[in-house]
């Protein structure tokens, strides 16, 4: 079995190595932190939409109710 020895060189390259790949992992990681604040911050502005729409929702219906019950007088007259 032969043995090869590690030069300097190589391992300059391999610890060059090491360090791109570090960088590229802190890259995905920062950029998975963004993503999640950003998917986060979607989340709270659809449920303030959602909370928005029911509460328009609400109002229309007593709006429709009280023209249903105009109606119905106007109807009775």
């Amino acid at each position: 079995m032969a043995v090869e020895r590690w030069t300097d060189e190589m391992l300059d390259e391999l610890a060059s190595s090491v360090g791109e790949i570090r960088d590229s992992v802190d890259g995905l990681r920062i950029t998975a932190q963004a993503l999640l604040q950003v998917a986060a911050q979607n989340q709270r502005e659809m449920e303030l939409m959602k909370q928005r729409q029911a509460e328009n929702d609400q109002r229309f219906n007593i709006l429709l109710e009280e023209v249903r019950y105009l109606n119905r007088r106007n109807e009775g007259e």
